[in-house]
Parts: C-alpha cells; sequence; structure tokens
C-alpha cells in the first residue's frame, strides 16, 4: 500500500526553523526541514494537525509554540467536537492542535496521538480519485467535503484532503495565496504531483534538518 512516511517543509532559515520545532513539538523524523526560498504568498494550502489525548497537553504544545516564536490564529477553545487551537510557525507553516476531550484525566504528558498532513484541494473528489490511482487507500470519505487516506506502520503521518476554502476558514486565515506551497511529500511510490500542485518525492532515511 502506498502511504505517506514523511513531510519536508521549506524554509527561509534552516537554523532557526530546527531550533523552533524542536522546542514547540519535538516531532521525530517524520517533520524535516530543508532550506527553500521560492516564493509563496498567503495561504499555502495545507496545514499540519497534532490530536492528543486532552486539553492539557494542547495547553502545553500551544505554549511551547508561541514561546518559541510562533503566533495565534486561533486561541485554544472548547467547541461542539473537542478543544483545540492554531498557531502558525516562523516559517509559516500552519499547525492546529486538537483533542476530542473536553476534560482532562491527568497532567500533560506531550504525548502525540496522530500527526496529519491536511491538503487544500479545489476539487476533493478528482484529488481522492488521484491519489487512489496510484495506490493510497480511502480510509475515511465525506463527499467532496474531506476524505482521510488509510496508512500502515510504514506510514506515520495520515494523509487527509479537505476543500481549500473550508481549510482555510477551520484555521482562520484568507483563502488566497499562490506561489510554492513550500512543503514536499515523502512517500512509499516514485515521485508525481497532484493535481493542487503537491509534490511526491521517494522517501529517503536522513535526519530532520536534511
Amino acid at each position: 500500500m502506498t502511504s505517506l512516511t514523511s513531510v519536508t517543509l521549506e524554509v527561509d532559515d534552516l537554523a532557526a526553523a530546527d531550533r523552533f520545532y524542536t522546542a514547540a513539538f519535538s516531532l521525530g523524523p517524520q517533520v524535516r526541514l530543508r532550506a527553500g526560498d521560492t516564493a509563496t504568498t498567503g495561504f499555502r494550502g495545507f496545514t499540519m494537525s497534532i490530536t492528543v489525548s486532552q486539553p492539557a497537553d494542547v495547553d502545553s504544545f500551544i505554549g511551547s509554540a508561541l514561546e518559541a516564536g510562533a503566533t495565534t490564529l486561533k486561541p485554544a477553545t472548547k467547541s461542539l467536537w473537542g478543544y483545540g487551537g492554531v498557531v502558525q510557525a516562523p516559517d509559516g507553516t500552519i499547525w492546529k492542535l486538537a483533542t476530542s476531550a473536553k476534560k482532562n484525566t491527568g497532567p500533560a504528558t506531550r504525548k502525540i496521538d496522530a500527526l496529519v498532513l491536511l491538503l487544500g484541494a479545489e476539487d476533493v473528489k478528482a484529488s481522492k480519485q488521484f491519489y487512489v490511482e496510484r495506490g493510497l487507500t480511502v480510509a475515511k470519505s465525506f463527499g467532496g467535503k474531506y476524505v482521510e487516506f488509510a496508512s500502515d506502520d510504514s506510514g506515520p503521518v495520515k494523509l487527509a484532503l479537505y476543500k481549500r476554502r473550508g481549510l482555510a476558514k477551520d484555521v482562520g486565515v484568507p483563502e488566497e495565496g499562490d506561489g510554492s506551497h513550500r512543503v514536499v511529500l515523502g512517500g512509499t511510490s516514485g515521485a508525481f504531483t497532484d493535481p493542487d500542485g503537491f509534490a511526491w518525492e521517494p522517501a529517503t532515511v536522513t535526519s530532520p534538518s536534511a
């Protein structure tokens, strides 16, 4: 089964970005960094989402991100679905921290239950078909609004598609944007580019900041 094994963020200042992500989230090798200065403006069309087990962990990750230099897009708050907030890293990547729980069961553990890459698609159904034809398996699908793909043991990052306009609204930014997405997906198949311009490349075993 084709799966997503890593996400590479292209950043202007590699050393600064490495310091930020180490301090903010302590992510493993599934999120990598590399230098890149291609032009980009506005919403880049994707978000990263960290799912945790309780509100205390949401607050802990948001707190460490803000201390490391992130800015708040949506303060953490309760909602019908749980508890969460949104921040933007200094390199421009948007991060959503969320849990389905509304009450804490103990102190924050900073354990990440799931890491999800959400791609904003102009036509979710067409992008879904594109990925199915390249070997990805659909785990959840809600018409033309949202699709989540299955991952196996070799795929530590979940991949999902969301209507671009809805994704921008969800994280509190205007949907307008152009230029580079500044993200590259590493997978278990060959190199290709999807209908919305997101590029895939064969995953390689490197350090997170390579």
